[in-house]
Order: structure tokens, then sequence, then C-alpha cells
């Protein structure tokens, strides 16, 4: 299944500078195979001339096999297929089989290889918070959102609350990331809004309930969404939720009237 794509969003509103999208075009900077190829797409019409030769030449480096097994799969966007029909590249007939975890189709690894010359990101899941921040103040920009999306749980810890939004957001597009992670940040009020925003806007993630509930009781979500949420709220979470002085007052109002309404439900 392919889940939320933070990155490739950036790319689409064209907030991305010179520098990186070039490295975009290599095949550099996304790790998930859907996002790194429909960065590509994105970038085959970048008004930059290097960078749009050079996403068509990453393209052109893709074994055709590659190719046609990933847009055969039920999750591949129409859009995406009719780019790649366009150059002649069309679906397998049968789509390939891939590891169900109850929501669809598995994610598939990077579909571009590494960069001819440039080494692949390795960091060590285990290194504790120092050593991670150590890390992270040697490393420009480009580097910084590299380990966003390919470094470590400390390393996405970190940059999840990055002061540049790109890279904020980058973190959510980690192939590596776990529910355990998501629910945590939906907890935290020292993120910006807008990594609360694509959180609460994924069916994927909002299936949790601990998310769902993180995001209603955290004072930087937009209050439309966690007006929203309130109806899946169990009613001990209710009951909290509108007593709770750190939520908006128009949500702890909300919360009393279901709570009420709840109660007046059972007499």
């Amino acid at each position: 299944m392919i889940g939320p794509t933070p990155l490739l969003d950036f790319f689409k509103r064209g907030e991305v500078a010179r520098d990186v999208r070039l490295e975009a075009a290599q095949g550099a900077i996304a790790s998930r195979a859907y996002e790194q190829l429909a960065i590509l797409v994105v970038l085959t019409e970048d008004p930059d001339d290097e960078v749009r030769r050079t996403a068509g030449e990453t393209l052109s480096r893709i074994p055709a096999e590659a190719l046609t097994s990933f847009l055969a799969r039920a999750d591949t966007p129409t859009a995406m297929r009719e780019f790649f029909a366009s150059r002649g590249i069309v679906a397998d007939e049968a789509p390939p089989a891939a590891a169900d975890s109850g929501d669809g189709e598995a994610e598939p690894p990077p579909i571009v290889a590494t960069p001819p010359g440039s080494a692949e990101d390795e960091h060590d899941e285990g290194e504790d918070r120092q050593t991670a921040t150590q890390k992270l103040a040697m490393m420009g920009f480009s580097e910084r959102l590299k380990a966003a999306v390919k470094g470590s749980r400390e390393m996405r810890a970190i940059l999840i609350r990055d002061p540049n939004k790109m890279i904020a957001a980058a973190v959510l597009s980690s192939p590596k990331l776990s529910e355990p992670e998501i629910e945590s940040f939906a907890r935290m009020a020292s993120i910006s809004d807008e990594v609360l925003r694509i959180i609460g806007s994924s069916r994927q993630w909002t299936k949790n309930y601990n998310v769902v509930l993180g995001l209603t009781k955290n004072p930087k979500t937009p209050l439309a969404m966690s007006l929203n949420f309130l109806p899946r709220l169990n009613s001990r979470d209710l009951q909290q939720v509108s007593v709770d002085r750190n939520v908006p007052e128009p949500l702890r109002i909300a919360a009393r009237k279901r709570v009420v309404a709840n109660t007046s439900g059972r007499s």
C-alpha cells in the first residue's frame, strides 16, 4: 500500500531548492519506490535544463523489468502508468506478489539504483541521542534531508522537530517509520502543525486509535481536525478532553456536549 508522500508534495508545489532537486533527479533523496519514481516524473518537467535532463537519464537507467513489475501493482496511480506508457513502458499483465500487511500491498524498496559515485547512507538504528545529534550537527541541508528519510530512529526523533518544514515532513516519508513513532509524534506539542496535519490526513495512520487520541489532545493540531476526531474517542478519553485546559476551548466545549449527549442517551 502506498503510504503518505509528504516529500513528494514539496516537489509538486515547487518548494524545493535547485541543488536538492538535482540530487533528487539522480534518485538520491527518496527511498520508497513510489515516491522516488513520482519525484522523478515531476522533475522531468522541471524549469531547470540540467535537473530535467538528469531526471530523464535516471529514469532511463531503471531496468524495464523493474518498472513493468512496479507499474502492475494495484496501488500504482493511473497517471503514473500513463506517463510510462507514453514512453513505451507498460505494466506486466500479472501483478507481482507482495506481502500483505492487512492494508493492501506492501511498499517495495527503492527502484532507482544508488547514483554512481555516491554511497548509501548507513546509520545505526541503535545509536543514542547524543551520537545522532553530533552527526546531524555536521550535516548540510541535503544531508539532513536524506537522514530524515534514511536515517536512524534517533535522527528521526530529532529531525521531526527541525525548523525547516521540508526536513520535518520528510521524516514522515521514511520507509523505516514505525507506528509507535507516529503515535509519539502525534502527542508532541513541540512539532509543527504542518507535520500534525500530514499525520492526521493519513487514513493509514489514523486507523490507529492512539494516533487519533494523541492528535485530538495535542494543542498544536489544527482545530478542525481535532473536532473531526472527537466522535472516535471512547467515553473515558472524551471526558478527559472535555476538562483538559491544554486543548482549545472550542474543542473542550464540543467534547463536553458529546459527554452530556452520551449521558442523556444512556438514561
